[in-house]
């Protein structure tokens, strides 16, 4: 066993999965990944066990394979329009794989065999419309989930905190806010106006920059902060707390298509797609991560604009 002990990742070959499991080898951890079959170009230092985690007899031989002293559950549907598209699917995927998998760890907590903090990675989403949008949002405030994708994050997380009031499992509740880099999938924010953005370089002139509504205000971070983040939570996280982890800091997506623009150089207008626009978008969500900081005195790393750079290095290559 390394020295800092043995982690698993559920969801280990998604765009988080990936970047937290090479953050946890170059951390001294030894790292089993789940996935649903065998990532390409998987990272050689990972120890895969592929299955479907919505059956108990894959989610049995996965903790045993792991023997974890950490777990950082990622595995989900977590694209909004997907998850809408099949509720009863995003469900079993986001709830019913996470209690069976919660009853496989507090088994072998309670046996005495298994001692693992266990993440349960949420979204911001669940925190939906808040009536005071003043400020940054604490993890005191009421949960007003207006998604299929984020009612099942907060019913995960009631699942979760359950389990360890009931069992003593140490589980700590992550609430992560918008994130993004190199290699998150096209369907996301981020990445999609920075390839509509590129695409504008051979387009005829004065093509607008087609998006969605712009108005909406997130806190953005840098998938390397957010899985920094969740390794200082593993380490010092508070079980049956929920933590944060945001910027403190909002931008709206005008404010994030134009600085895109700006970065390449491009002078053209903002075309706003009635077909982009999501009914149930949320005006404004940005945390606050002082609960975080105290906790483990993390602090994002990389900037705003380094994020953005990421994004239009990895779509230019």
């Amino acid at each position: 066993m390394s020295a800092r002990g043995r982690a698993l990742v559920t969801g280990a070959a998604g765009f988080v999965g990936r970047h937290l499991s090479s953050a946890l080898l170059a951390d001294g951890w030894d790292v089993t990944g789940t996935a649903l079959s065998a990532p390409e170009a998987a990272h050689p230092d990972v120890t895969w066990v592929c299955g479907d985690l919505r059956d108990e007899a894959h989610v049995t031989e996965v903790v045993a394979t792991a023997r974890p002293d950490l777990v950082v559950h990622l595995a989900a549907i977590s694209h909004l329009p997907t998850a809408a598209n099949a509720p009863a699917v995003a469900w079993e995927t986001n709830v019913t794989a996470t209690v069976r998998l919660l009853h496989v760890l507090a088994q072998s907590y309670a046996a005495g065999t298994l001692s693992p903090r266990v993440l349960i990675i949420g979204s911001a989403e669940q925190y939906g419309r808040q009536p005071d949008q003043s400020g940054p949002i604490g993890e005191s405030a009421p949960q007003a989930p207006r998604t299929v994708y984020a009612a099942t994050k907060v019913a995960q997380e009631v699942a979760a905190l359950q389990t360890w009031r009931a069992t003593g499992l140490p589980v700590v509740a992550v609430r992560p806010f918008n994130h993004s880099g190199a290699g998150q999938d096209a369907r996301f924010l981020l990445p999609a106006l920075t390839a509509r953005a590129l695409a504008l370089r051979t387009a005829a002139p004065g093509t607008p920059l087609v998006l969605g509504n712009t108005t909406p205000v997130r806190d953005f971070l840098h998938v390397e902060d957010v899985v920094a983040a969740y390794i200082a939570l593993g380490r010092d996280g508070t079980p049956g707390e929920a933590y944060n982890v945001a910027s403190g800091e909002g931008r709206s997506v005008r404010d994030v298509a134009e600085r895109i623009l700006a970065r390449l150089g491009l002078d053209t207008t903002l075309h706003e797609d009635p077909a982009l626009v999501r009914p149930v978008d949320v005006p404004s969500l940005v945390g606050d991560p002082a609960r975080l900081f105290a906790a483990t005195g993390w602090r994002p790393r990389r900037s705003f604009d380094d994020l953005l750079d990421d994004l239009l290095d990895a779509a230019t290559y």
